[in-house]
């Protein structure tokens, strides 16, 4: 039918496959037998690359241009964590084609290179920087990617991003003095059984979505946990899952303290965090009993706080302290007036001694994981659902979790982007084309000229020369353009 109608438009008659199919039923036409693809006639179309086959990886000497130039500024950071060292501790699935350690790094080249879906990996299927990147004669197709994911089990994720978190135990990427914790809800845009329906905030709605929970390091902005194989009822004890998991992979100490909503856990979930020692702060749900409260103290029960170093306009709230019973333990709760809200704001803490200014501070700077949440969205293509069963989705933000954090380890190494997000950090650093010259012993990146490309010039990363293990222990360098 497609000749059909391609045979026509050049006789400049315009009709569809499905119109030419829909005519010849009606003149009594049985429909076209298949043809054979050496049947069918020749036509242009995109060109086949070959499989990804680690065995015809090689590095005999070549030069090549690249588009992903800019994502060798991560190798140096790969082999020092030893990334590919992460698949092996997972246990996540390979083959003798691709084995675990080449999958793990061309899914995380997707992410890195902030490709939304992995069959927008087809664009770049030609392009051998992306290959050598991931230690292999050419890129993963669509079909590879996409169905990698399905084998990745819950219990694989968590072993990974255990062990992503051994990898920076001795930098301040993730001390966890202080975590922002949040729930994220993913839109599903269809219908499916399995599919449950929760709040979406970017919606302002209930409707069919895979719900996530997100563990965010304050100091860094870093992601550092994250779980999307949640169903409904099982919310509540999500932080307790995740507090296990920080116990394991640091020494049995609990975080600093942790940031939340009222949404998080409930009353209970409270009570339990407090006999267990975790230090946290989160809002309490206001009710008309409780504004019946606030709205009936005298204005000489209120005293006013002046927070510092905070840029916003209201700086100068009233608090009204007092303590109150739930579930049978003691909290501290503060009702904060004059913050910008009609109503007031009830801080819930288990913090005895902390200063009500630095309380009321730290929550407000909470509103940074709902920034990073936005930059996930935005840069990493968190809400591209990868499948309708979230066990799936969790692989994707696994590596959500890894990207995230060698994009803050490139950010610091360039002066002025140490808070920048990750999508600036693409767009002025990492997004720039390169030739390589590769050789068996020596991998050479030569950058071509970008308006940013001083600041990299100028950072530690382009001084350092690692052998790659997944080269075959070549060496990796870069060279400024030629003048």
């Amino acid at each position: 039918m497609q000749d059909i109608s391609a045979a026509l438009a050049e006789r400049g008659i315009k009709l569809t496959p499905a119109a030419a199919r829909d005519i010849l039923r009606q003149d009594g036409f049985a429909p076209l037998p298949r043809r054979l693809d050496e049947e069918r006639l020749e036509h242009l179309g995109p060109a086949v690359q070959p499989p990804a086959d680690v065995r015809e990886f090689n590095l005999d000497a070549r030069e090549f241009v690249t588009a992903c130039g800019g994502l060798f500024l991560f190798v140096p950071d790969l082999v020092r964590l030893a990334i590919p060292e992460l698949a092996a501790t997972a246990g996540l699935p390979g083959s003798t084609l691709i084995p675990s350690s080449n999958a793990l790094l061309s899914a995380l080249a997707l992410k890195l290179w902030s490709i939304e879906r992995k069959s927008h990996i087809m664009a770049l299927a030609a392009d051998p920087g992306l290959a050598l990147f991931a230690g292999l004669n050419a890129i993963p197709k669509k079909s590879f990617l996409s169905e990698y994911s399905h084998q990745v089990a819950r219990s694989h994720t968590l072993r990974l991003l255990g062990a992503w978190q051994d990898k920076l135990a001795d930098g301040d990427l993730v001390t966890g003095e202080s975590l922002n914790l949040d729930f994220h809800s993913m839109p599903y845009a269809g219908e499916h059984p399995v599919v449950e329906k929760h709040y979406v905030a970017m919606r302002s709605r209930r409707q069919p979505s895979i719900l996530a929970f997100l563990a965010q390091d304050a100091s860094s902005n870093v992601f550092c946990y994250a779980n999307a194989d949640l169903r409904k009822g099982e919310e509540a004890d999500e932080v307790f899952r995740f507090l296990e998991f920080w116990k394991d992979h640091h020494g049995g100490r609990s975080p600093g303290e942790i940031v939340f909503d009222s949404k998080l856990t409930t009353h209970a979930g409270l009570a339990r965090l407090d006999v267990l020692d975790v230090p946290f702060i989160t809002l309490r749900r206001r009710n008309a009993r409780l504004l019946a409260e606030a709205n009936a103290l005298p204005a000489s029960a209120w005293r006013v706080v002046t927070l510092d170093h905070v840029a916003r306009k209201f700086r100068t709230p009233r608090v009204f302290e007092q303590t109150v019973k739930i579930a049978k333990r003691s909290f501290r709760q503060l009702f904060i007036e004059d913050l910008g809200h009609e109503e007031p704001t009830i801080l819930l803490t288990n913090q005895r001694t902390t200063t009500a200014k630095r309380l009321i501070t730290r929550y407000a700077q909470r509103m940074l994981i709902e920034n990073a949440l936005s930059d996930a969205v935005r840069f990493f293509h968190a809400n591209a659902l990868s499948s309708a069963v979230g066990m799936k989705v969790d692989f994707d933000l696994a590596l959500l979790v890894v990207a995230s954090g060698l994009y803050r380890r490139i950010a610091r190494r360039m002066r002025g982007y140490g808070d920048a997000q990750a999508r600036q950090v693409f767009r002025d650093i990492i997004d720039m084309p390169a030739t390589v010259r590769v050789t068996p012993e020596d991998v050479n990146v030569s950058f071509h000229r970008r308006a940013h490309l001083p600041l990299v010039l100028a950072s530690e990363v382009f001084a350092q020369t690692p052998s790659v293990p997944w080269w075959n222990g070549a060496k990796l360098s870069f060279r400024a353009p030629a003048c």
